[in-house]
């Protein structure tokens, strides 16, 4: 069954047409020659009752005189013209059995017991051919005018019926190959020419490196064939995949700005904040100038104000730039992560709940933009979600090769098309939470797998990204 699966769609129909015209030359063969045997049989039988009548019609009156010389003379007169000289042996015998003459007195001597000879010997009636013997003995009573005088035993040379049988089987051998080989190749020729699209379109589909291309028109077959339709779907299908796919990548770069757009009203916030102490601090210089202590004071908080503006900008910055060959992630890229989030959690009095454990080497090992992008995103979602004064939980481990992201809130759940988008299942579509389908092609990307879970009144998502190099190492 492994070789057949393993063929080729051009070599199995022309073997499944060998297979049928070999079963269907078989049982015409068989047909044949049990018709022919029927027929053979027939005639063997009509010609020994026939020969059998003949011979109680002559014998019968030297039977019952017990004149061996005429039965003898008549048997070898049987003998001599029998069709074809098919009449090889005759013998007959009396009531009692015993022989009163036979065309072979030497085989048959007079007054022997014909029972030793009639060993195997068939009825008229009854009478069947063997393959394997080329004669047949034929035992049948010797009836004269209503009267059973004797027995008359006679063997048939039936070798001419076995050599046409013999050449029926070979000419129908000789027939079924011939036959079964030309409509084979003829099989094999036009399952060629008809699979021919679809060997086409195999080899693009295996050759095609990367994203799906169409076939070309000039290769397309002409007409309304299901070949012709098949190709005509294929191209079909990959434009459709490739304005999927283009349609996900803008959803994607949509949501990944929407992200930053939700923060840019807290993070103005945030800047708020310190500018306005910054102010302050420089009218307070403009006017004590000549007082060293509250110079001083003043531009400890100026420096304060300026730094925490600088992480905040750089935080922004880095956020906004998704380069998957920039450096590496470090214990600072979560720090800016909790700086971006904290305006959201303040507004509306969340606690929040983090906690990273993850070394330094295993952090390195990823790039520092896409995993941020994955925490802010579903960062700003538990926020969404938790609502006013609720908990947002964080925790970053390693383990077992992978880098365990998890992050829960007190929500009342995600929704339906919020599952889809974050699991992947089923279309995109808008709407049912920000950033989402955007986690679910980076996770993805980076070979990892999400799970999500709803327990003791939180929803839970863990991400598992499996940590470069040492996943490698560990399968080898």
């Amino acid at each position: 069954m492994r070789f057949w699966r393993n063929l080729s769609l051009s070599l199995r129909v022309p073997l499944l047409v060998v297979v049928l015209m070999v079963s269907v030359g078989i049982i015409a063969s068989q047909l044949v020659l049990s018709q022919l045997e029927r027929f053979q049989v027939t005639r063997i039988r009509e010609l020994a009752r026939l020969h059998v009548e003949a011979l109680s019609v002559a014998l019968g009156p030297h039977v019952l005189r017990n004149d061996i010389w005429e039965v003898y003379d008549t048997l070898q007169r049987a003998a001599g013209a029998s069709e074809n000289r098919r009449t090889v042996f005759s013998v007959v015998a009396d009531e009692t059995g015993s022989v009163l003459a036979a065309t072979d007195p030497r085989r048959a001597p007079v007054d022997s017991a014909i029972a030793v000879l009639s060993a195997g010997a068939q009825l008229p009636d009854a009478l069947s051919i063997r393959s394997t013997d080329p004669r047949v003995r034929l035992l049948a009573p010797l009836v004269y005018q209503g009267r059973t005088v004797g027995q008359i035993l006679t063997e048939l040379d039936i070798s001419d019926l076995l050599a046409e049988r013999d050449a029926t089987r070979r000419l129908l051998l000789l027939g079924n190959a011939l036959a079964t080989g030309i409509l084979a190749l003829l099989g094999y020729l036009a399952t060629r020419r008809m699979l021919l699209p679809i060997t086409r379109l195999v080899s693009w589909m295996r050759d095609t490196e990367g994203a799906p291309q169409p076939i070309p028109d000039e290769q397309t077959p002409a007409g309304d064939s299901e070949t012709a339709q098949l190709v005509r779907t294929y191209n079909d299908m990959v434009c459709a995949i490739e304005a999927k796919a283009e349609a996900e990548r803008r959803l994607a770069e949509r949501e990944r700005f929407v992200s930053l757009g939700r923060l840019s009203s807290s993070l103005a916030h945030e800047i708020n904040n310190p500018l306005g102490g910054l102010l302050n601090a420089a009218d307070t210089l403009q006017r004590y100038a000549d007082r060293p202590e509250v110079v001083r004071q003043s531009s400890e908080l100026i420096t304060r104000g300026l730094k925490h503006l600088r992480d905040v900008a750089k935080a922004t910055l880095d956020q906004n730039r998704l380069d998957w060959a920039g450096a590496p992630l470090s214990a600072d890229d979560f720090d800016d992560l909790r700086l971006l989030i904290r305006p959201e959690t303040t507004r509306r009095g969340q606690s929040l709940d983090w906690k990273v454990n993850a070394g330094a080497e295993t952090l390195a090992a990823f790039v520092s933009a896409p995993v941020r992008q994955i925490m802010l995103n579903l960062l700003l979602n538990a926020s969404e979600a938790a609502g006013q004064d609720g908990r947002i939980g964080v925790s970053v481990e390693e383990g077992d090769g992978f880098l365990h992201l998890r992050i829960s809130d007190t929500g009342p759940g995600l929704s339906e098309s919020a599952c889809h988008r974050l699991l992947g299942i089923g279309h995109s579509t808008p709407g049912g939470g920000v950033g989402l389908q955007l986690v679910h092609d980076l996770v993805s990307q980076l070979k990892g797998h999400i799970r999500l879970d709803r327990a003791e009144g939180q929803t839970v998502i863990e991400v598992d990204l499996p940590v470069p190099g040492q996943r490698e190492a560990a399968q080898c």
